[in-house]
This record gives C-alpha cells, structure tokens and sequence, in this order.
C-alpha cells in the first residue's frame, strides 16, 4: 500500500501544478488544446484524491458489516476514476474539440508581458506543456516503478499482461492516467506548433478532440478493468493450478471436489476448497491436517489472507 500511495501523492501533486499553468495558458491564448487539457488535468487532480480515499478506506480493519475487510474499496474508486475520467475529461475535451472544429477561431498570438519580458502569448503554452511533460514524466516514473514492482513479484510477462490480471488498481489506473496525460501533453504542444507555424487554427482543435476521444477509450479500458475485480474475478489458472497441485499432493488428500478462488482486495485472495481425504485416514488429526494445508496455501501465494478447507466424504 505505501507504494501505491506513493505513486498517487506523486500524480496529485504534478496534476495539480499542471491544471493551474494550462488553465493561464488557455486564459492568455484561447487555444482548444489548452482548454482540453486544463480539463484532462483538472479531472486526474480529482481522480488521485479518489485514489487516496479508497488507499485510506481499504485500510480499515474487518468488522461485523465487513467481515472480509475493506479492500474492495479500491476497486469501487478506481471505478469512479475511470467514470470521472470519461466524463468530464474525455467529454468535455471531446466536445470543445468539435465545437473548435466547427467555429474555428485563431488562437492569440499577441505579445504578452510578464515580469518585464514581452513575448508572443502562445510561448506560455509551449512553457506549460513543457512543464506538463517534465511533471509528467516523473509521475509516470514513479507510477512504472509501481507496475514493475507487480511484474517482478508475479514473474509477468510484461505491461500486457499485469493490465489484465492485476489486482493493484491504484496503480495501474495511476500509471494509466500518466501515460495518458503525457501523450496528451505532446498532441497539445505539436497541435498549438502547427496552428502557430501555419496560422491555420484547425490543428489546435482537432488536437483537442483527439486528447478528448483518447481519454475516454482508456477511461472504457479502466472501467473494464475494475469492473471484473467487483463481480469478483478469481486468481488466473495458472495460479490456481499451482494452488490446486499443492491440495493434491498433501498427504492423506484424495482429491479436490470443488476450488474455488477470489479477490477481495489488492493482493487480498481468499480460497474455499471442498477436499475428500483417503479411507482411513485419522480424523482426529485431521484438523492440524487441514491447519497445515492452508498455511501451506499461504506460502505458496502470499496473497491469500484466508482459506476454508471443507471436508467431505
């Protein structure tokens, strides 16, 4: 958790200084682009606060309400980021973008002064996503340090792969918005380029409609993503076989009747298996039998924070 937090303080605090010099570049220039990523900016502001209520609010001890704990806090605030992210970032982007495309209007080229310097306004823009680019970058560092952490721990193949079967949302849907802010970014300074170097004003807008129609396709992909970790989603196959082959081979087990694996948490995996013993087997040690099967359990995936081992006949 502290290095998830971590990743997520990190984006808040460059989303933060980022929302507040696109949205003076924006007020200086007029520029489409700008706009939209004042929005993109102010939407992962939010979105990391989210991400910081549901870090806390996972925290929590299990209660009698709760009995499995808190975890699947950070699944329902990561949902939210996802929708937040959809909604006012990528719409709100997306429909500026088009209006700008349908009423293009030139963005302000005039001479600005600041602190007794005089230059054209549209410089600011370029200072900003500069800026934008720097804090971004070292966001997503911070955020790539989170992923990596993950890929090494569960020996996956790469980024693919962790999208789909992680259950550390936080950080991924941090190392997302990062990345995602800073493609953004770059379509913004190159769209703002071209509509200064050309005079034409279209390649500002439809820079911004395309910030706009990206945010929301990775704003599906989250929502996906933590979509199935709130159904319930269940450990991948191959790390159920592992478990499944640990259940089979403990002495005196017969066999698996019915196993069954889910997430109620970041790293939080409780295990239900149904298990038939050999005949003759002595049912008076039995329960130190089925106490060393889940501790066993627990070893082998240290994500698994409880295990009912059932008997049957």
């Amino acid at each position: 958790m502290a290095e998830s937090k971590s990743v997520v303080v990190a984006a808040l605090i460059a989303n933060g200084a980022i929302a507040i010099l696109k949205f003076g570049g924006f007020l200086l220039t007029g520029s489409a682009a700008m706009l939209s990523e004042t929005y993109h900016s102010i939407s992962d502001t939010g979105n990391q606060v989210f991400l910081l209520v549901g870090l806390r609010f996972s925290g929590r001890d299990a209660s009698r309400g709760h009995p499995f704990g808190y975890g699947k806090a950070e699944f329902f605030y990561s949902f939210l980021v996802s929708v937040f992210l959809f909604g006012i970032a990528g719409w709100e982007s997306a429909k500026h973008g088009y209006d700008a495309i349908m009423h293009p209007h030139p963005v302000e080229q005039g001479p600005v002064t600041l602190l007794g310097a005089t230059f054209p306004a549209v410089w600011v823009n370029y200072a900003v996503l500069a800026g934008a680019i720097a804090f971004e970058s070292y966001a997503l560092k911070k955020a790539w340090e989170g992923m990596n952490a993950d890929i090494d721990q569960h020996g996956w193949s790469g980024l693919g792969e962790a999208f789909r079967k992680t259950s550390n949302v936080t950080t991924l849907t941090a190392f997302t918005e990062d990345t995602i802010a800073l493609v953004g970014a770059g379509l913004a300074l190159f769209g703002v380029y071209l509509s200064r170097a050309t005079g034409n004003p279209l390649y500002d807008a439809v820079s911004a409609l395309l910030i706009g129609l990206m945010l929301m396709g990775f704003a599906l992909a989250l929502a996906w993503e933590n979509k199935r970790l709130l159904l319930g989603e269940s450990l991948p196959k191959d790390d159920e076989r592992e478990l499944r082959d640990v259940i089979e081979g403990w002495d005196g087990v017969d066999g698996i009747v019915d196993f069954r694996s889910v997430y109620f948490g970041p790293e939080e995996v409780l295990i239900a298996a149904d298990v038939t013993f050999e005949n003759g087997f002595d049912t008076g040690g039995m329960d130190d039998s089925i106490t060393g099967l889940e501790d066993a359990l627990k070893e082998v995936n240290p994500s698994i924070f409880k295990v009912y081992i059932e008997p049957e006949r």
